[in-house]
């Protein structure tokens, strides 16, 4: 179901944001509000919460919970819920301001996946607000004249990488549906940070020094991000003015304020003007664009149903068949620190990620085995296969019940690590889990009304065809590309006990799965498991998280046949368990905290 057509250009009067509410702003961002030339101090919960984190500890709370990546956007969130105000409403407040204080990961500039499960009613569902392909996009348009792939980063820096955003429609359509709290006043604290300051990060600064070469190459990025032509340093005061403006047209108009108007005008004069690799988006692909409700997909895991995103998103798949393959097996006797526990999660995975990379694209363009995937009976025969002692030789794609036969050739598309994960709970009992990217870190490195250009389509494979034989995630006017978010609600006897989700390019599906099994079989709590030390197999290199106990196990997994690799696995996971008490994480290897009341 197609829901929230937003359109500047189609719609002659806002329908969706009541004019009333146009004059909340003033009162919702007062003036005193505005720049103070300081740098807002923490609160002491916000400051507690980090305290409880660096001790391993879990935050707990009765009524209301947020997590996500940044403690002045956990505590925009926990403004509003503190309140009374809904999930959605707190996502909003948390959203706007990730967008300026984490500007390298989400904004509005950028897509989502939202997950939600409804307390009156019992029901879940998805929102899809994925980026889509312009209208005049077409399969080559990342190959060069002998119709071999460009290089990644040729595709990704300027205009040539930037999809339809999806963002600013899915804040809208989740506050109509779902939000109590008047739409201007979900601004509040994005508009007084963006006037006011607010210091960056540790995070920020190392990531701007570390890709300063490509930011300089735009001058309202280089203006921005290396002011004088020296990065932004830790502790800096950093204002964004345009942004606030930005935030200011959301307040008043709404999502029709972006796709139409001026801010619009901007983003498409910035991708089609890009100096050296200008894009192909237009107005009509913002005016066009629509956030899409779709049905969850489920899979059995123990006695939890562990429900996400569909396709678009491979997440839930994903994440659904390494669970299922290994329902069968007692990890819990195994235990975390058992190499056999970690053969069969990693061939599982294996095994999952074959067939993503065979069939998992946008549903609405090819068809996807989406239920034949998940099938317990097929997850059985692929199970069967982890019967070794030592790391499967070659993994291929599996055979699942089609509703009908097509034949697909292998994805290679490419996933670099960025995105930002929110869980939240509201005191109503709403659960909200949402993944948000601008995929690769700064996304095109395009910056336009004070806010980044996400690179999204080269999500998308850079080949359309191999041996004559068409890919499912190739580009295609209007397509979204395929993503590993996997926005997660675990549930458990028809009710939620977990929302979980992180960032990381293709490796969002292990970090995921591994933090499910960490919960629900070895016993952790949502802290200890986000904080496990990370093993990811994806194609066949296990992935060791450097400087960890997963890093000492590299040479048993190497016994067993695999080829091993220790590096940075910088996961963002943020959960929220939920029972008698709300117990939330956040992940060490990130900024974000976990708040509630």
């Amino acid at each position: 179901m197609r829901v929230g057509l937003i359109s500047g250009l189609l719609l002659s009067a806002m329908t969706t944001v009541a004019p009333a509410l146009a004059q909340e702003t003033a009162d919702a961002v007062a003036p005193e509000a505005a720049a103070t030339g300081q740098v807002q101090a923490l609160s002491p919960e916000a400051t507690a919460a980090q305290e409880a984190k660096a001790n391993g500890q879990p935050v707990e709370a009765q009524n209301w919970m947020v997590a996500a990546a940044n403690p002045l956007a956990v505590e925009a969130g926990a403004n509003i819920l503190r309140a009374g105000g809904t999930a959605a409403d707190a996502m909003v407040a948390v959203q706007v301001v990730l967008g300026l204080v984490e500007p390298q990961s989400s904004g509005l500039g950028g897509g989502a996946f939202l997950v939600w499960y409804d307390a009156t009613s019992g029901e879940m569902t998805t929102l899809d607000a994925r980026e889509t392909a312009p209208r005049a996009a077409t399969p080559t348009l990342f190959q060069d004249e002998s119709g071999e792939p460009l290089k990644f980063f040729d595709a990704v820096v300027g205009g040539l990488s930037v999809g339809t955003p999806g963002t600013p429609a899915l804040l809208e359509e989740a506050h109509r549906r779902w939000g109590s709290t008047p739409w201007p006043s979900l601004f509040a604290d994005g508009i007084r940070l963006a006037e006011g300051g607010f210091a960056v990060s540790p995070r920020l600064a190392g990531l701007v020094e570390g890709d300063a070469e490509r930011l300089s190459r735009f001058p309202a990025t280089a203006e921005y991000f290396l002011p004088g032509g020296t990065p932004l340093a830790e502790g800096d005061l950093l204002k964004n003015p345009a942004y606030a403006e930005t935030l200011r047209v959301l307040a008043q108009e709404g999502a029709a304020g972006f796709y139409g108007g001026d801010i619009a005008a901007g983003i498409v004069n910035t991708v089609r003007s890009a100096p050296g690799n200008p894009g192909v988006l237009a107005g009509i692909d913002l005016a066009l664009y629509q956030v899409i409700e779709r049905e969850p997909v489920c899979a059995t895991y123990r006695a939890f149903e562990v429900c996400g995103m569909g396709p678009p998103s491979s997440g839930a798949l994903t994440v659904g068949q390494i669970l299922g393959t290994l329902n069968s097996y007692d990890l819990a006797a195994l235990g975390a620190d058992s190499t056999e526990a970690w053969r069969l999660i990693g061939d599982a995975s294996r095994l999952a990620f074959a067939d993503r990379g065979r069939y998992m694209a946008d549903s609405d363009f090819v068809p996807v085995p989406t239920s034949g995937l998940v099938d317990p009976d097929y997850l059985a025969g692929r199970a069967a296969l982890l019967n070794a002692e030592a790391a499967l030789a070659e993994v291929s794609a599996g055979s699942p019940e089609f509703d009908h036969a097509l034949n697909w050739a292998d994805d290679e598309s490419i996933e670099l690590p960025s995105t930002s994960h929110i869980s939240i709970v509201d005191a109503q009992g709403n659960v909200l889990s949402m993944t948000t990217t601008i995929e690769n870190g700064f996304g095109s490195r395009l910056m336009t009304n004070g806010f980044l250009l996400n690179n999204e389509l080269t999500d998308f494979s850079f080949r359309s065809h191999s041996d004559g034989v068409p890919i499912a995630n190739r580009m295609e006017p209007g397509k979204r590309p395929r993503s590993s978010m996997s926005p997660t609600i675990v549930m458990q006897d028809g009710k939620p006990v977990l929302a979980i989700g992180s960032p990381g390019g293709s490796r969002i599906i292990g970090y995921v799965a591994k933090s499910i099994i960490a919960w629900a079989d070895w016993g952790m709590d949502v802290q200890q498991a986000l904080a496990l030390p990370h093993l990811v197999n994806r194609f066949g290199t296990y992935d060791v998280e450097e400087g960890t106990s997963a890093a000492d196990m590299a040479d048993a997994l190497t016994a067993l046949g695999y080829e091993v690799n220790a590096r940075d696995l910088t996961s963002g996971l943020h959960a929220i368990e939920i029972g008698d008490t709300l117990r939330g994480g956040a992940d060490p290897r990130r900024e974000g905290i976990a708040l509630g009341e």
